[in-house]
């Protein structure tokens, strides 16, 4: 049975970005999981997909020394393991175990694109972020970007050539288990208890946003037009699922003040299972300024939620303008705020696209369909 090992900088990444899939494929061929330990979240992915897994710590941060110590590990695994297949994801993991494989000699080193933090790079930092990059596409035999727009921007930067690249299906990492964010699981006793808890009227309209507060996610923007917005209307609640990376990306003070200041604003910090937020929710609010292909979007159609996203890629490739969403442009405010003061005033609209948001994902980005098609694309690798 070919052996193929999944790399990520972090075990989260493993077991719930890419959950399911490691035992799909342990059906198919032996995989072997690898990313930092933290804690015990490793092991719990070994248990949760069924597969044997290896600590190698690696760090998000730009570490030289730590990142050649794990360069030098990875490269020890991967000769004693001897894999077919080395597949890494997200950037660190996969600089270190692309140049790892291609060192200790693995055939097929494949490394999938999830977003390019460095876009929002400049200066020195910049040119040292895409020398990195060229050379983990140099390392690698192919390169999958999870979404067109990210072929595209790949393309542009010169990053790699043109052949080199494929995106699997119609974009997505994962995919999406569209039985599990289901709205229909969630009845409406569930979310008068939930609304109730949270101090949220059944008249309030609630606009939800999931994932990391950070400056590139545009939630300074998020929170101005949201303040903006609480002028005129005092029946509406902006709902922030996640949390705070102070030490990465930092949000601007006043955004920090308005959250904690502004009883319309409410946060319940970081959650196992959002799907309970999303369904006592109206519409989704996803201003990031960078993406891969955002599971969180895929997550809020699937829920049945307008969505307002960004002009940039996966989020306009899974949201059309005026069908299944909005799209807004970049780092604009005000252009946040007069869309969702659409979606407050305009109750026909907002029912409209929110009626064809859970369609626009079962069509296509069931998890199934993007598993079977990278199953497709090892088994044509290995044949050959």
């Amino acid at each position: 049975m070919a052996k193929i090992i999944r790399v990520t900088t972090v075990p989260i990444s493993l077991g719930k970005l890419l959950k399911g899939q490691l035992k799909f494929m342990s059906d198919y061929y032996e995989i072997v999981g690898i990313s930092s330990k933290g804690g015990d979240a490793l092991d719990t992915v070994a248990k949760d997909e069924g597969v044997r897994v290896i600590p190698v710590e690696m760090t998000r941060k730009i570490t030289p020394v730590q990142d050649l110590k794990s360069v030098y590990q990875l490269y020890k695994i991967f000769k004693r393991e001897k894999p077919d297949i080395v597949h890494s994801h997200t950037p660190k993991a996969g600089t270190s175990s692309m140049l790892a494989a291609w060192l200790a000699g693995v055939p097929h080193r494949l490394h999938t694109i999830a977003g390019l933090p460095l876009l929002e790079a400049t200066g020195a930092k910049r040119v040292l972020l895409d020398t990195v990059e060229k050379i983990t596409y140099a390392c690698a035999t192919k390169i999958y970007p999870n979404s067109l727009g990210l072929n595209s921007i790949i393309i542009d930067n010169k990053y790699t050539k043109p052949k080199k690249l494929q995106v699997i299906a119609k974009g997505s990492s994962n995919g999406i288990d569209t039985s599990h964010f289901d709205p229909g699981l969630y009845s409406n006793e569930d979310k008068e208890s939930l609304r109730n808890e949270l101090g949220i009227q059944s008249s309030d309209l609630v606009f939800v946003y999931v994932g990391r507060f950070v400056t590139d996610k545009g939630i300074n923007e998020l929170i101005s037009a949201f303040k903006k917005l609480n002028v005129d209307h005092t029946n509406i609640k902006l709902l922030l699922v996640g949390t705070y990376e102070k030490e990465l990306d930092p949000l601007s003070e006043e955004s920090e003040k308005e959250i904690e200041e502004n009883n319309n604003i409410i946060c319940v910090g970081w959650q196992d299972d959002v799907r309970p937020y999303f369904a006592i929710s109206d519409v989704l609010t996803f201003p990031s300024y960078r993406e891969g292909f955002p599971n969180v979007v895929m997550q809020a159609a699937s829920m049945g939620l307008a969505c307002i996203v960004t002009d940039i890629n996966g989020c306009n490739e899974i949201v059309s303008e005026g069908d299944n969403g909005l799209i807004i442009p970049v780092k604009d405010s005000n252009a946040l705020y007069e869309r969702m003061n659409t979606m407050i005033e305009d109750n026909s609209l907002r029912m409209t696209i929110a009626s064809k948001a859970r369609i626009s994902i079962t069509s296509r980005y069931e998890r199934e369909y993007v598993w079977k098609e990278l199953l497709q694309e090892y088994q044509s690798l290995l044949d050959n």
